[in-house]
């Protein structure tokens, strides 16, 4: 007799996707320590946030105050460094802001600092004491990928915000890597290497039921390296919403494979997009959130940010819109115009070079209360509506005596 078999569980008792909404808010902490006052702003306002190393105590605080937040620990994939703090004298710090200690490589393995050409170490310019490492060494890949998950396991961390998998070492240098005939082949091997260890350490790491979230850059460039490279929890986009001042103006994010990219992996929703966007002023802040916000699936998360320190926390108005939840898939119009309408306001970007008209759905307003009905969208920037809030109904007058 042929045994039965289980029966699935029914559609019906399976957990529902999340739904679409305004984009959530994440803090990029890897200033100062955080004050008190600070960790309980931010168990209030945002889903993500990414800490040092060292800030082991205000992570737990972060998970008293608000259970349901995902806190990373920042770790730098392609440098070792030694600058105080890094550094305690000629010993390494015991919480690192990377994953190999500058004087644990330096007496260990000194092979896995990168070299040029002359057969010097590569100090990155503009950051003093940050040492490129030779990020395609299988060794050296799995000897940062054993140390940082044995640390996220043993603190609590859900998980690392994995900085600089970049695309070009000329962001930091004008170095040829040793072994490379030129620039091109330089960044090729860093390239290359890089995709090998994103693998290395995101199955480390997704052993261990943590997260790997890589800070991916110019994914605009390489089709298929956002896909890739979130694959293990997610991926930040630090230039999101980006303006192409150098060339034609328009707004980088929406050109080429990304912007697919992005839409596709925000719609599954299984994965973190930590969005931010340079705010030097009002057009860049509205151009971003509106860009997040045409992009949300249910773990899209976006930041402004005013200046690249990361020092203090930042936060938009527009954060405060009450967008509520989206209620249609965006919206690309015939002139270049991206548009989507939520349960409490509307958002439409114009990525291009010129200005387009645009019609917003009947009764929107602006966030100060005007009525908007047409309006013609500047190149390169976005606009936030939203329903007028109906008072409550107040109570009648008594009757006259």
């Amino acid at each position: 007799m042929v045994a039965a078999c289980a029966t699935p569980a029914a559609d019906e008792d399976r957990a529902p996707p999340p739904e679409p909404a305004a984009p959530c808010a994440w803090w990029y902490g890897i200033g100062d320590s955080p004050t008190a006052a600070e960790l309980e702003s931010a168990a209030r306002r945002y889903r993500v946030v990414v800490l040092n190393a060292s800030e082991i105590a205000a992570m737990r605080r972060l998970r008293e105050l608000n259970p349901q937040i995902t806190v990373l620990v920042y770790k730098d994939l392609s440098s070792t460094r030694n600058y105080p703090g890094a550094v305690n004298g000629d010993v390494d710090a015991q919480w690192l802001p990377t994953g190999i200690g500058y004087y644990a490589a330096q007496r260990e393995h000194p092979g896995w600092f990168a070299l040029d050409v002359e057969g010097r170490r590569i100090e990155w310019r503009g950051y003093p004491r940050h040492w490129q490492m030779t990020v395609w060494d299988q060794a050296y890949q799995q000897a940062w990928a054993a140390a940082v998950t044995a640390e996220v396991v043993r603190e609590g961390w859900d998980g690392v915000l994995a900085d600089n998998d970049f695309n070009s070492l000329s962001h930091y240098s004008p170095a040829v890597l040793a072994g490379t005939p030129d620039a091109a082949a330089t960044d090729r091997l860093l390239r290359d290497g890089l995709d090998a260890f994103l693998a290395t350490a995101g199955d480390a790491l997704a052993k261990a039921g943590k997260s790997l979230v890589p800070n991916v850059s110019e994914t605009h460039l390489i089709p298929g390296r956002w896909t890739a490279h979130s694959r293990f929890g997610g991926a930040m986009e630090e230039n999101f919403g980006f303006r192409d001042d150098g060339g034609s103006g328009a707004l980088l994010t929406f050109q080429g494979n990304e912007w697919q990219e992005l839409r596709a992996q925000a719609t599954l929703g299984e994965s973190w997009l930590l969005l931010v966007t340079r705010t030097p002023g009002p057009r860049e802040d509205r151009a971003g959130y509106a860009s997040a916000a045409i992009l949300a699936g249910p773990r899209t998360c976006w930041t402004p940010a005013k200046a690249p320190s990361y020092s203090e926390p930042d936060w938009s108005p527009l954060q405060d819109s009450g967008l509520g939840k989206a209620v249609e898939t965006a919206n690309r119009l015939p002139n270049g115009v991206w548009t989507r309408e939520f349960t409490d306001g509307w958002v439409a970007v114009n990525p291009t070079t010129t200005a387009a008209p645009v019609t917003p759905p009947a009764g929107m307003v602006t966030l100060e209360g005007t009525p908007v009905a047409q309006l013609d969208l500047p190149a390169a920037d976005g606009v936030v509506l939203v329903r007028p809030k109906t008072p409550p109904a107040s109570s009648p007058p008594p009757p006259p005596r």
